[in-house]
C-alpha cells in the first residue's frame, strides 16, 4: 500500500467528530453544552446567609415631573438573626428585585442589637416616629409575642420571644410603625448586673 492508500483509508475508518471544532451547543465536550456531566463540576458553596429577611411593605410609587410620571417601587424590608440583631432597610428601584435588593442591604447597615432578658426586653418602653406611636411592655416567660404588624415582625427577628405591644396611633403606614419601633428597641438599655 502506498501512502495516499494509508490516508484514503484512515478518513474512511474515521467517524467524523461534531465536538472538535465546536464551542458548546448539545453536549459538546470542550466548553460543556447541557449534557455535561454535573460531577466533574466543582460546585463552590456558598456562605448562607446569617440574616434572615422578611418584605414587610411593597408600593408603587410615582414622581409627576413636566415629562411626565416616573414610576418606581418602594419596598421596606427587615432583617434579623432572631439573636438580638434586627434592621429596617428602605428603598426605590425601577422593579421590584431591584428595591427589594437595595433595601436588605440598607436594612444589614441599619442594624441595632437589642438588650434581652430571658427572651423579653427589660423595661417598659414607648417611642414615636412621625405620627406613629408604638408602646412595647416585657412580659413574663411563655406568654408568646402579643404584637401586630410590623411590630410582630421586627420583634420576632430580634429574638424576642415574650413581649406585648400596642400601636397607640391611628396610623397604618408600615413604614412609620416599623421606625417607631426600632426607635422604641435602640432606647432600651441593657441590664447592667
Amino acid at each position: 500500500m502506498t501512502q495516499q492508500d494509508n490516508k484514503t483509508n484512515n478518513t474512511v475508518n474515521k467517524k467524523p467528530s461534531f465536538t472538535n471544532n465546536r464551542k458548546g451547543g448539545f453536549g459538546g465536550e470542550k466548553k460543556g453544552g447541557y449534557m455535561k456531566k454535573r460531577d466533574n463540576r466543582d460546585f463552590k458553596e456558598q456562605p448562607k446567609d446569617e440574616f434572615e429577611s422578611k418584605l414587610l411593605d411593597l408600593a408603587r410609587v410615582t414622581k409627576v415631573t413636566g415629562g411626565g410620571k416616573n414610576m418606581k417601587f418602594r419596598a421596606v424590608i427587615v432583617v434579623g438573626d432572631r439573636n438580638k440583631r434586627v434592621g429596617v432597610g428602605v428603598a426605590k428601584g425601577l422593579d421590584v428585585s431591584q428595591a427589594i435588593e437595595k433595601a436588605t442591604r440598607d436594612a444589614k447597615n441599619n442594624i441595632i442589637e437589642v438588650p434581652m432578658v430571658k427572651g423579653t426586653i427589660p423595661c417598659e418602653v414607648e417611642a414615636k416616629y412621625g405620627p406613629s406611636r408604638v408602646l412595647l411592655k416585657p412580659q413574663t416567660e411563655g406568654r408568646g409575642l402579643v404584637a401586630g404588624g410590623a411590630v410582630r415582625v421586627i420583634c420576632s427577628l430580634a429574638g424576642i420571644k415574650d413581649v406585648s405591644s400596642k400601636i397607640l396611633s391611628t396610623t397604618t403606614n408600615k413604614l412609620n410603625n416599623a421606625r417607631a419601633t426600632m426607635s422604641a428597641l435602640s432606647k432600651l438599655k441593657s441590664v447592667k448586673k
